[in-house]
């Protein structure tokens, strides 16, 4: 009796292990270089079709020798003598740039087969725009482990991630002198194409996938026709301090998300959350007033043009401005690059380019670059906590636009890196963790791998020191294990750039499809008629972040996204009683 209960008792335990260590073999991540993990019974296949690779995994490339992308980087980041003389031979800086864009965008796969939660194709996914599209499908249901079979069976408590890897105890300045002007022009940039519905959630949102400048005219036509004056095409604006600024709530008709906590004036501003802070309202009325001034030059060169005509030329335009600034600007301040970007949608014509873009859930969650917000601010003559100025655009209007513009140009942003997210913003890094966990989001070295990139093979490979290092290893055991949010701001940055590699040689892809995926930078459309004629066209040809801001600002102030070199670092703070950080309020 005794030896049949231990058999009993044997099969019982041993069956149980059995049983805990049978599970579906995808949850091992197999398949390489974008191959499709099937299972096959009891067992994997591993479909390269289309990937330029094959083998059981997919891990072998049928392709020639090129150069890695650290070579690449390297290349592009210094002789800077070897570039100044490419930039300057027209034929020659076109053929790199459109080699770039090629390369770049290879990594897009659109349309993407895995949009939201979905495991594999369908058509009614691939219809649905309310959702966004991933690059990679989400881990395996009922896997061994949160990451598939690799690290703890319970991921690291989220607060306590949050302690020991985003939150900042002294603040870092940017190493390449990036100021909070560019920190919050990203922000205002992408809040046009990244709309989390805040009721359902990720992969849930509500915008176009596109640059299409609804964060300047409104999402709905509603909106845009009371933002409207419908006289000569242009925006309704009011007059604050001898100053033209967004109209009042309550001459445009239009309700601001928040409206009841805005201290002072109501301004109205196409996107609904563009209240919360005052940043927002400072690049939303350089808009305004550049919208405003193409329309007063599309009014004197067609006279015979109606309100309607002159209005969506002169949204084109800005289009156009928007995208070029982003590109040359923008996308070249992050780069490091000696090679000058340009925004000359021409070198892919005659491609098999794609005039389509799709939201990625990866796209929206690596653009959180929280770090760069130091936790105070200087405007005017004060100096403000980021929770002070919600819902708050006083101390902007008070102090001028001149003066704030110079002040956001000349101090600097946090440096992107883990430790360095301020209190008040840490409950933005915990959402994008709990996010990214909910979209069961595949590890780090994953998506390294997915993008072209070497796999780490330690955590101090992908920390660059130690310390930090021993902290990831204790909370996730292996480095395959390491969430891919984390990843991001936990590597060390690459010489003469702003981000780490990871975050870059993922988010160009995604950036320049955005970009010149755009249609009025296709074939049909990118020509002179579609501007209101060369004047229109040029104004686009011509235009630079300082230009933009010269032209729209009271004393030409001389903005770029870096400070200048003759200003030197200096904290910016002030005495406060720690309290609740702004998402409380958010």
């Amino acid at each position: 009796m005794r030896l049949f209960s231990l058999h009993i008792i044997g099969f019982l335990v041993f069956g149980g292990i059995l049983v805990c260590e049978s599970y579906n073999p995808c949850c091992s991540l197999p398949c390489m270089n974008s191959g499709v993990c099937v299972l096959v019974d009891q067992n994997y296949e591993c479909d390269c079709t289309a990937t330029g690779h094959y083998g059981k995994n997919c891990e072998t490339g049928n392709k020639l020798f090129r150069p890695s992308r650290n070579s690449l980087h390297h290349l592009m980041t210094h002789y800077a003598w070897v570039w100044k003389i490419v930039n300057s031979i027209s034929w020659l800086q076109k053929k790199i740039m459109r080699t770039v864009l090629n390369v770049r965008t290879k990594f897009v796969q659109e349309p993407s087969p895995y949009v939201g939660m979905s495991e594999y194709p369908t058509w009614n996914n691939y219809i649905n725009k309310s959702v966004y599209a991933r690059s990679l499908p989400p881990i395996p249901r009922h896997c061994p482990t949160p990451m598939g079979i690799k690290g703890p069976t319970v991921l690291p408590d989220i607060e306590v991630l949050s302690k020991l890897i985003f939150q900042r105890n002294n603040f870092e300045p940017c190493p390449m002198r990036t100021n909070v002007f560019f920190a919050f022009f990203a922000q205002h940039f992408t809040h046009q194409f990244f709309k989390t519905d805040p009721k359902k959630g990720i992969p849930f949102q509500w915008g176009d996938h596109s640059v299409d400048l609804s964060h300047i005219y409104g999402d709905t036509l509603a909106r845009e026709h009371s933002l409207r004056m419908h006289i000569d095409g242009k925006m309704k604006y009011s007059t604050q301090n001898g100053e033209m600024f967004p109209p009042l709530t309550s001459e445009a008709n239009v309700t601001m998300s928040g409206e009841r906590l805005m201290k002072g004036r109501k301004f109205a501003i196409g996107h609904p959350g563009f209240a919360a802070i005052p940043t927002f309202f400072v690049i939303s009325t350089l808009w305004l007033r550049e919208h405003n001034r193409v329309c007063d030059i599309m009014k004197e060169l067609h006279s015979d043009w109606d309100d309607e005509r002159i209005f969506q030329t002169a949204r084109l335009i800005l289009t156009g401005e928007t995208l070029k600034i982003i590109v040359e600007d923008y996308v070249q301040h992050v780069s490091g690059f000696h090679f000058q970007l340009k925004y000359e949608p021409e070198v892919l014509h005659g491609s098999d380019f794609s005039y389509h873009n799709q939201i990625h859930s990866e796209f929206q969650l690596l653009y959180h670059w929280h770090t760069l917000l130091p936790d105070f601010l200087k405007l005017g003559d004060s100096i403000y906590t980021l929770k002070e100025l919600l819902f708050n655009v006083e101390p902007v209007v008070n102090a001028g636009m001149e003066t704030v513009l110079k002040q956001l140009s000349e101090q600097f942003a946090g440096k992107v890196r883990g430790r360095n997210q301020g209190p008040e913003l840490i409950a933005v890094a915990e959402l994008s963790i709990k996010q990214a966990r909910e979209l069961r989001m595949y590890p780090f070295n994953k998506y390294r791998e997915r993008f072209g990139l070497k796999p780490y093979e330690t955590f101090e490979e992908l920390t660059g020191e130690q310390k930090l290092a021993s902290v990831l290893r204790d909370l996730y055991h292996d480095i395959d294990a390491l969430e891919m949010y984390v990843g991001f701001f936990v590597e060390h940055r690459r010489y003469r750039q702003v981000l780490g590699e990871t975050i870059l040689e993922i988010g160009a892809p995604f950036s320049l499809k955005g970009v010149f995926g755009n249609p009025i930078g296709s074939p049909a459309w990118w020509k002179p008629s579609t501007f209101g004629g060369e004047v229109g066209f040029n104004i686009i040809k011509t235009t630079n972040l300082k230009k933009f801001v010269c032209r729209n600002v009271k004393g030409c102030p001389d903005i770029s996204f870096k400070v200048p070199e003759n200003v030197k670092y200096k904290s910016v703070e002030k005495n406060v009683e720690k309290g609740a950080g702004i998402a409380d309020i958010l």
